[in-house]
């Protein structure tokens, strides 16, 4: 019998204030991929006539700020009713509750600030966040375990799984202790996506601007759509769909139209 068992959530206490093992996995997770986007920049962009070294660390608090704040609006905009009658709660950021989904647009917009502000083709810097995202996200779902969240359905057999305390269970799975450990099916299948995301920036990164962000964006869709199938603990679903899936299917049409509009920009120069 293999049981992951349930971690306690807190870390370490300073000076009497609970420091959640979440919050260090999405600093870590945030620091890794601000890392290689910066990486990702330098050898994409080196050649251009508006190439500024260290561009992403020069802007990173507010791409960072801007990811955060888009990842937290839109996990709250998921549950309208409950935050409105709890509104303090949306500054609550330890107990969790971000949306990669939500991150995307709000770290897209503080990219858009940044290509503006330095006249750099926005597509050139959304690339190299978008070749390191995957990094990022593979970290961050630890901290869906460490919070116990984000988990599958109940595991058939009830002798493999990931323990989830009963706090932490939905209603209708309440004599179930193991489930699906789908924070780790993403987090894997986040790993892979990584390594193909590596291949596509030293393919196309000088050559085909905006080829990474929508490669991206096409790979995430299908991983998130088909983890989203197992997981019990979607934020807000449309009859019996999750919100999470159809933004996936939307996000892999965008990606794969803009993959189309890449190819054919490049083929008509």
């Amino acid at each position: 019998m293999f049981v992951i068992p349930a971690p306690n959530p807190v870390a370490f206490s300073l000076f009497g204030i609970p420091i959640y093992k979440y919050g260090i996995a999405m600093a870590l997770a945030i620091f890794v991929a601000m890392v290689l986007a910066n990486y990702y920049y330098n050898i994409s962009n080196s050649e251009e006539k508006t190439f500024r070294k260290d561009i992403i660390y020069e802007y990173a608090p507010l791409i960072i700020i801007a990811g955060i704040l888009g990842a937290r609006i839109y996990f709250c905009m998921l549950s309208p009713h409950y935050y409105l009658t709890h509104m303090l709660e949306i500054l609550d950021f330890r107990q969790g509750g971000l949306s990669i989904h939500g991150a995307i647009l709000g770290g897209g917009f503080g990219l858009w600030l940044v290509a503006q502000r330095t006249k750099v083709p926005f597509l050139a810097v959304i690339d190299t966040l978008s070749g390191s995202m995957f990094a990022g996200q593979a970290i961050g779902r630890w901290g869906n375990y460490f919070n116990s969240e984000a988990f599958g359905l109940p595991v058939a057999g009830q002798n493999w799984g990931l323990f989830i305390p009963e706090a932490s269970r939905p209603v209708q799975y309440s004599d179930f202790s193991l489930f699906h450990p789908a924070f780790l099916y993403e987090s894997c299948l986040d790993i892979l996506g990584f390594v193909v995301m590596y291949v596509v920036v030293r393919r196309f990164g000088k050559t085909h601007k905006g080829m990474t962000f929508f490669v991206y964006l096409i790979l995430y869709s299908v991983i998130r759509f088909f983890v989203e199938q197992i997981r019990v603990d979607s934020a807000l679903n449309i009859g019996i769909i999750p919100v999470a899936q159809i933004v996936s299917v939307i996000m892999f049409f965008a990606g794969l139209c803009g993959v189309v509009y890449v190819l054919r920009k490049n083929q008509a120069h």
